[in-house]
């Protein structure tokens, strides 16, 4: 077992392996091996850090890290003469080489190993069985590098004559020209590979591979006519390779009804994965899905989870994108925007502008890609805070090609491209390792650039040479492993014919399990029969194409070589941040409000004290002091709700909101039921008594008395009808905390983020309806209450003297109220605005109504001296009414009544006797003289 130790570990440890000190009590610590660690049972590091010496008997392990293995005793126990067990032995890690040379085919393989495992100085002699003969080296050697200094050789059936091979006939279509000219490097790469595998004895001793062969000219039309000559035509093909997708694609669909086995050297749509439709078919070039892995690797390594797509509209790019789709779904990554094009791609860039859209795969050929980052220039959809991923079978220098189908110079399409990753299939191995064929792959392309003669770089098809040449290797192998499966049901590949489906199986079975070393990379197919291969990540960096990294998908193994780099430093954000802000009310605002409104709640106190300790007075109580107490207790709740109306986030949690909601509305509701409540009061029964009709006035005002309780009775109703109210709202609906969120916001400053402005409200779910209960109620109150204020200016009465001055009260509280609320419903959104208006004027209503109550009475009792009582009489009401000089003007104009009562009479006494004398002149003459 391999085990990987901490560096900081070992650097704890003793300095020099080896060391040791004779303890009665127990053994120092040693050293670990080199590239190695030492397991300590039962203790953790903290405990082993704490002691010097460890007891008798205790044992240690060694493990060593990485593909390394011990040699030499790997656990060691304390003596009790303070020694470990084994130090005449030493204990090294050492690395390991491949399983794979410990056992040989047709042969034996003898060990001489230091350990359980192959490690360095392991040695393996080969010897094949009788029959056979040994090709390659006899012996091996593991070195230190953990890799054997000679190739595994193989036992090959003693060459038999040529004269008695038999020929098998491998059908191809090789496109020399048309769209893709790939026949003109694949083909003589292909007969490499035949004469390489002809020449194996270990392959295929029995038989002699032949390619027949025609040029497909990438044309579905032309491949028609060939694949008919191939079929209809002697001899018998055991398999078919074409190479371009349109061709693969009809070869592929046909040959199922021959039961022919297709392998293609040269076709990437991923349409051809599609196991249902094309049941037979395989390729050493990989599919362009391929590319698709190796993306979302590189998203989990950038920490990306959001991407946008743009495709031209072909079918490889489509079913590409599809397959990428899936794939990134499984791997919780969204793709969050997906354009298309089919020519111009000027409205998708744009939207991806618009949808904010930062990591960007791009699917479409060079030309259009040249369309692209013109208009992706346009859009400034490019510098550091985006990275696009392209295809990576352009040309180096494709962004600077001039295209009269673009208006961007090639400095502006070098700076849009500058930056980008791209994904390409390696076709040939990085490594330069030897494979089945016994060449490296530089080896390779040196052949095969020899036999191409001058300029090969210009042949067709040269990068995808290695496929078809490891194509033969594949073909070759899997027939050789037919061939022997076939022996044991009595069959051989030359019983094969276009209605034997048996051998077309176990043909099937032994490509399907094809893994080998080739000049393109290890060979192996998945269960679409599509190439596994490795893919070069590269980076376009000043302008010139670095690699970055390779990605095995076959091992999820992802190589890195940690030169990416970025316009920003680092790799962006795949969105926008956006960073939530709470607009709060301005805290010099709220304090001086709350300033304000503290004052007021002292105003309020010194005028209820004032009213209560004065109540005795005459003048107190000809206006009612008990509705007073009232009102100033009004005025003070009102002014409390000013504290919870300022707050918010800034100073409460979240889970106080709710509580803040209610005492906003229970204090101003009740606040203005009781202030509001007490006035409308006074005012509806001064209209009540005294604005009837002039015959009845009189009768009225004589016998009409107040009565306290239906004053009392009147609050009360009205205060219940709040309490009733809020209470339902409360149970019913109740107030909670609500979010309103604003325009997003750019801040200043070069910063990759948004502010997203959000505002606390309270609110509940039918809040238009019960504010419409509330503010209707209200509202009709205080038009009421203007319009009887105003019925009743003109009316003097003793029995609340204040009248007047809470007539003026309602005219300001109702003005300041209705002009209020639809004020703060429209700036709702503006929170300093909204908090100014409804605070200020629950201030002014209630500084006004102090003021207009209480501090004329102050005045009065103060200039006028009129502090001690005298006895009165009182009305039913308790209040008193003699020297009042109301009072005194309807006992002085009852008094008038009564002496023109008098006058009256004595006038028409006078008449009666003047009337009797009417006959006696003289006498009336003197009489009236006199």
């Amino acid at each position: 077992m391999y085990c990987i130790v901490p560096l900081f570990f070992a650097f704890w440890l003793a300095p020099v392996y080896g060391v040791m000190e004779n303890s009665t009590t127990g053994c120092r610590i040693i050293h670990p091996p080199r590239d190695g660690g030492i397991r300590y049972r039962g203790l953790t590091l903290s405990q082993v850090k704490a002691v010097e010496t460890l007891p008798v008997d205790y044992e240690i392990e060694f493990v060593c890290r990485g593909e390394r293995e011990i040699a030499g005793p790997k656990v060691r126990k304390c003596q009790p003469d303070g020694t470990w067990t084994d130090m005449d032995k030493p204990s090294r890690c050492l690395h390991t080489c491949p399983r794979m040379h410990l056992k040989l085919e047709n042969g034996r393989a003898e060990v001489r190993s230091m350990g359980r495992v192959p490690m360095e100085g392991t040695s393996v002699l080969f010897t094949c069985d009788p029959g056979f003969l040994l090709v390659g080296s006899s012996h091996s050697l593991c070195t230190k590098a953990g890799k054997w200094d000679h190739p595994k050789p193989t036992c090959q059936v003693r060459r038999l004559d040529s004269s008695r091979k038999r020929a098998l006939h491998v059908g191809a279509l090789f496109p020399m020209s048309g769209g893709w000219p790939g026949g003109q490097a694949c083909h003589p790469a292909a007969q490499m590979a035949l004469e390489d595998v002809n020449n194996r004895r270990d392959i295929l001793p029995e038989y002699e591979l032949r390619l027949i062969h025609h040029d497909s000219q990438c044309d579905p039309g032309q491949a028609t006519r060939h694949l008919y000559e191939l079929l209809y035509n002697d001899p018998i093909k055991i398999m078919l390779m074409p190479g371009c997708s349109s061709v693969s694609t009809l070869v592929a669909e046909a040959a199922r009804m021959w039961h022919l086995i297709v392998l293609s050297y040269g076709s990437s749509s991923p349409a051809l994965s599609n196991r249902q439709r094309f049941p037979t078919f395989f390729r050493t070039h990989p599919s362009a899905t391929l590319h698709n892995p190796t993306r979302v690797q590189l998203f989990k390594k950038w920490g990306w989870t959001k991407i946008a797509t743009i495709q031209q509209t072909t079918e490889v790019f489509t079913s590409t994108l599809d397959d990428l789709e899936e794939r990134v779904k499984e791997a919780g990554i969204e793709i969050t925007f997906r354009q298309s094009f089919f020519s111009d791609p000027t409205v998708p860039v744009k939207n991806l502008k618009r949808q904010d859209a930062r990591i960007i795969v791009g699917l479409f050929y060079e030309t259009e890609a040249r369309k692209v980052f013109c208009e992706v220039y346009k859009e400034r959809l490019f510098g550091k805070k985006y990275v696009w991923f392209l295809i990576g079978w352009y040309a180096d220098n494709w962004f600077k090609t001039p295209d009269p189908a673009i208006n961007c110079t090639i400095e502006e399409m070098t700076r849009a491209v500058e930056g980008h990753v791209t994904t390409e299939i390696v076709m040939l191995n990085p490594e330069n390792t030897r494979g089945i064929s016994n060449m490296t792959s530089q080896e390779f392309m040196e052949k095969l650039e020899r036999r191409l003669g001058t300029n090969p770089e210009e042949t067709g098809g040269l990068q995808e040479a290695p496929l078809a040449y490891d194509a033969i290797w594949a073909l070759a192998l899997a027939l050789n492993k037919t061939a022997h499966e076939l022996s044991k049901k009595g069959l051989r590949l030359e019983d094969f014919n276009y209605n034997n489906n048996i051998i077309s199986q176990e043909i099937y079975r032994a490509m399907n399990s094809s893994s080998f070393d080739g000049v393109s990379g290890h060979v192996v197919f998945d269960a679409s029969g599509s190439r596994m291969a490795w893919t070069l990540i590269e980076q376009l960096q000043g302008g010139i194409y670095k690699k970055i990294g390779y990605y095995d998908s076959t091992k999820d193994n992802l190589s890195w070589y940690n030169n990416d780099k970025w316009i920003g430093g680092s790799p962006p954000a795949d969105h926008t941040k956006v960073i939530i802000t709470f607009r709060y009310v301005s805290q010099k605002l709220f304090i001086s409000v709350s300033v304000l409104a503290g004052l007021g709640i002292l105003l309020g106190f010194i005028c209820l004290s004032f009213n209560i300790y004065n109540s005795h007075v005459r003048y107190i109580q000809n206006s009612q002091p008990h509705l007073n107490n009232v009102t100033a207790a009004g005025c003070i709740l009102a002014l409390a709700a000013v504290f919870p109306l300022g707050l918010d986030g800034h100073h409460i949690e979240t889970w106080h909101f709710p509580l803040v909601c209610q005492a906003r509305i229970w204090l101003l509701g009740l606040g203005f039921s009781l202030a509001y409540g007490s006035m409308f009061t006074k005012i509806w029964w001064i209209h009540t008594a005294f604005t009837k009709k002039d015959d009845k006035k009189e009768r009225r005002k004589q016998s009409q008395t107040l009565e306290p309780w239906k004053l009392y009775t009147t609050v009360s109703l009205l205060l219940g009808l709040d309490v009733v109210t809020l209470g339902i709202w409360q149970i019913v609906d109740p107030l909670q905390r609500s979010i309103e969120e604003f325009t997003k916001e750019e801040p200043r400053g070069d910063l990759d983020v948004l502010i997203l402005p959000q505002l606390e409200h309270c609110s509940s779910l039918k809040m238009n309806t019960w504010l419409g209960i509330v503010y209707g109620s209200k509202g009709l109150l205080l038009l009421l209450g203007i319009f009887l204020a105003y019925e009743t200016k003109s009316v003097s009465t003793e029995k609340i003297n204040d009248h007047r001055a809470v007539g003026m009260a309602i005219y300001n509280v109702a003005v300041l109220c209705l002009i209020t609320a639809p004020v703060t419903m429209i700036l709702s959104s503006q929170q300093d605005a909204s908090f100014a208006f409804s605070s200020l004027a629950i201030v002014f209503s209630a500084y006004i109504t102090l003021v207009v109550l209480f501090v004329p009475k102050m005045r009065r009792l103060i200039t006028r001296g009129e502090w001690q009582s005298e006895q009165q009489d009182t009305l039913k009401t308790g209040s008193s009414t003699n020297n009042n000089e109301e009072e005194k003007s309807r006992l002085l104009e009852r008094e008038n009544q009564e002496l023109g009562r008098i006058i009256a009479e004595v006038s028409s006494q006078m008449i009666d006797f003047c009337m009797t004398r009417i006959g006696e002149p003289a006498s009336f003459q003197v009489s009236s003289t006199a």
